[in-house]
């Protein structure tokens, strides 16, 4: 693995002891021992860590579950290390290349891995926040109600403080195929030949199971939620809306907030910008989570 160094400007939360006022990348880590080229994750952490113990943000990157990279995470770790945050990033394997229950075990073996190790980098196993958009949205939300993945890495629930999933449209899984399906039949379009359906496995059962509102009960712990979506899109706005009435019924807390003024990519891209309504948001639920044991 290899490490290097970016300067930032440090901020910190009131009440927490000062770090460094810089930035420190290990990147490529792996997280399976002899693994894929891609079962690896980065790190971000202050450069000179002063206070241990700090919350950590995982993050799911999106593209479909066919593209993307742990790289494309914006101003987040920035912002987040001077927060006071450990802020981590993982690959994962892609479709086609492995099925969808694959790609999300590899997510959260990963998730496994910082929660054994992340100590050593200075953050604290028993604070972690899980985060991702697009695909990355789905993963996250789906791992932090469907304790069976983390059950396999040896975790619980009681390790996560929060979920943020950022405009997902696969949290009901079978709604988003037939609105999709529905809306090609109306206009006369093809059906897309490797589409949800069979990104999901082209099973209805299968399309269940992967769907988060799925597994939303009342009793298993499941961490508070944060849903930011671009409402100009009837899709993410529709998921976002659903997911959060099954949480709601489930008396979880979550808190959904719609941002008009962006997209799918630039609702992700701008979190952390100043004065931007949806990192306004971010921070607003993470604050006062950080700070429980």
């Amino acid at each position: 693995m290899k490490s290097y160094q970016l300067t930032i400007l440090t901020l910190w939360l009131a009440g927490f002891s000062p770090v460094a006022l810089a930035q420190k990348l290990t990147s490529d880590i792996p997280y399976v021992e002899s693994g894929h080229k891609r079962q690896v994750l980065d790190i971000h952490t202050p450069e000179k860590l002063r206070a241990r113990s700090l919350p950590v943000m995982f993050w799911i990157h999106g593209g479909g579950w066919q593209v993307g990279d742990k790289s494309d995470v914006g101003l987040k770790p920035k912002v987040l290390t001077e927060r006071g945050f450990i802020f981590v990033s993982t690959n994962y394997r892609l479709l086609p290349d492995v099925k969808m229950d694959e790609l999300i075990a590899d997510v959260a073996k990963s998730l496994g891995w910082v929660h054994r190790n992340i100590a050593k980098y200075g953050g604290d196993p028993k604070r972690i926040f899980v985060g991702g958009h697009s695909a990355g949205a789905q993963i996250a939300a789906l791992i932090c109600t469907d304790d069976r993945y983390l059950k396999k890495e040896g975790m619980t629930f009681e390790a996560l403080k929060g979920c943020v999933p950022v405009d997902g449209d696969t949290y009901d899984i079978p709604k988003i195929i037939s609105t999709a399906e529905h809306r090609c039949m109306i206009y006369g379009w093809k059906l897309p030949t490797y589409g949800h359906r069979q990104k999901f496995g082209n099973d209805p059962e299968k399309h269940i199971d992967f769907s988060a509102v799925t597994h939303v009960a009342s009793d298993k712990g499941i961490p508070p939620f944060l849903l930011l979506y671009f409402s100009g899109n009837p899709d993410t706005g529709a998921q976002a809306k659903i997911f959060a009435s099954a949480l709601r019924s489930g008396k979880i807390p979550v808190t959904s907030i719609g941002k008009q003024d962006s997209n799918h990519r630039a609702l992700n891209n701008d979190l952390g910008k100043p004065d931007d309504h949806a990192t306004k948001a971010l921070y607003d639920f993470l604050d006062p989570l950080v700070k429980t044991k």
